[in-house]
Protein backbone atom coordinates (compact mmCIF):
# COMPACT_ATOMS: atom_id res chain seq x y z
CA UNK A 1 0.00 0.00 0.00
CA UNK A 2 1.23 3.47 -0.91
CA UNK A 3 1.37 6.21 1.70
CA UNK A 4 2.16 9.91 1.68
CA UNK A 5 3.18 12.08 4.58
CA UNK A 6 1.19 15.27 5.07
CA UNK A 7 4.25 17.33 4.07
CA UNK A 8 4.59 15.35 0.83
CA UNK A 9 0.89 15.77 0.04
CA UNK A 10 1.09 19.52 0.69
CA UNK A 11 4.13 19.80 -1.59
CA UNK A 12 2.37 17.94 -4.38
CA UNK A 13 -0.85 19.94 -4.01
CA UNK A 14 1.09 23.23 -3.91
CA UNK A 15 2.84 22.18 -7.13
CA UNK A 16 -0.57 21.91 -8.77
CA UNK A 17 -0.62 18.14 -9.10
CA UNK A 18 -4.11 16.81 -9.86
CA UNK A 19 -4.83 14.74 -6.75
CA UNK A 20 -8.24 13.81 -5.41
CA UNK A 21 -8.28 13.91 -1.61
CA UNK A 22 -11.14 11.99 0.01
CA UNK A 23 -11.85 12.37 3.71
CA UNK A 24 -13.42 9.16 5.07
CA UNK A 25 -14.25 10.45 8.55
CA UNK A 26 -17.77 10.71 9.91
CA UNK A 27 -19.90 13.74 9.01
CA UNK A 28 -19.39 15.42 12.39
CA UNK A 29 -15.61 15.05 12.09
CA UNK A 30 -15.56 16.45 8.56
CA UNK A 31 -17.75 19.35 9.66
CA UNK A 32 -15.11 20.37 12.22
CA UNK A 33 -12.61 20.94 9.42
CA UNK A 34 -11.08 19.26 6.41
CA UNK A 35 -8.04 19.50 4.20
CA UNK A 36 -8.32 22.17 1.50
CA UNK A 37 -10.35 20.89 -1.44
CA UNK A 38 -11.04 17.48 0.11
CA UNK A 39 -14.09 15.53 -0.92
CA UNK A 40 -16.03 13.52 1.64
CA UNK A 41 -17.20 9.92 1.56
CA UNK A 42 -17.78 8.30 4.95
CA UNK A 43 -15.76 5.09 5.32
CA UNK A 44 -18.82 2.84 5.42
CA UNK A 45 -20.12 4.40 2.18
CA UNK A 46 -16.96 3.65 0.17
CA UNK A 47 -18.17 0.27 -1.20
CA UNK A 48 -21.25 1.94 -2.70
CA UNK A 49 -19.23 4.92 -3.96
CA UNK A 50 -16.52 3.30 -6.07
CA UNK A 51 -17.99 4.95 -9.18
CA UNK A 52 -16.95 8.32 -7.69
CA UNK A 53 -13.28 7.31 -7.59
CA UNK A 54 -11.22 7.90 -10.73
CA UNK A 55 -8.58 5.43 -11.83
CA UNK A 56 -6.61 7.95 -13.86
CA UNK A 57 -5.18 10.17 -11.11
CA UNK A 58 -3.97 9.77 -7.53
CA UNK A 59 -6.66 9.39 -4.87
CA UNK A 60 -5.51 10.08 -1.31
CA UNK A 61 -7.68 8.87 1.55
CA UNK A 62 -7.53 10.70 4.88
CA UNK A 63 -9.05 10.23 8.32
CA UNK A 64 -8.17 11.39 11.83
CA UNK A 65 -5.09 9.24 12.55
CA UNK A 66 -4.60 7.28 9.32
CA UNK A 67 -6.05 3.98 10.51
CA UNK A 68 -9.46 4.16 8.84
CA UNK A 69 -7.99 5.62 5.68
CA UNK A 70 -5.41 2.82 5.65
CA UNK A 71 -8.19 0.23 5.76
CA UNK A 72 -10.07 2.06 2.99
CA UNK A 73 -6.93 2.34 0.85
CA UNK A 74 -6.23 -1.36 1.29
CA UNK A 75 -9.82 -2.33 0.42
CA UNK A 76 -10.10 -0.03 -2.61
CA UNK A 77 -6.74 -1.27 -3.87
CA UNK A 78 -8.17 -4.80 -3.65
CA UNK A 79 -10.98 -3.68 -5.95
CA UNK A 80 -8.48 -3.02 -8.74
CA UNK A 81 -7.39 0.56 -8.05
CA UNK A 82 -3.63 1.00 -8.25
CA UNK A 83 -3.78 4.79 -7.80
CA UNK A 84 -4.93 4.97 -4.17
CA UNK A 85 -2.75 6.34 -1.38
CA UNK A 86 -3.15 6.60 2.40
CA UNK A 87 -2.31 9.85 4.18
CA UNK A 88 0.02 8.64 6.94
CA UNK A 89 -1.02 10.00 10.32
CA UNK A 90 -4.21 11.58 8.98
CA UNK A 91 -5.39 15.05 9.89
CA UNK A 92 -3.77 14.66 13.30
CA UNK A 93 -0.33 14.58 11.67
CA UNK A 94 -1.41 17.28 9.17
CA UNK A 95 -2.00 19.55 12.19
CA UNK A 96 1.46 18.77 13.58
CA UNK A 97 3.51 18.89 10.37
CA UNK A 98 1.65 21.25 8.02
CA UNK A 99 -1.00 23.43 9.62
CA UNK A 100 -1.14 23.91 13.40
CA UNK A 101 -4.21 26.16 12.93
CA UNK A 102 -6.21 23.34 11.36
CA UNK A 103 -9.78 23.76 12.67
CA UNK A 104 -10.56 20.07 13.11
CA UNK A 105 -8.88 19.54 16.47
CA UNK A 106 -10.62 16.95 18.68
Amino acid sequence: MKELTPKDLKTRLDAGEDILVIDVREDWEFDLGSLPGAGHIVMNDIPDSLDQLPKDKPVVFVCHTGRRSMAVTDWVEGQGYDNVINLAGGVQRWMLDVDPTFPGRY
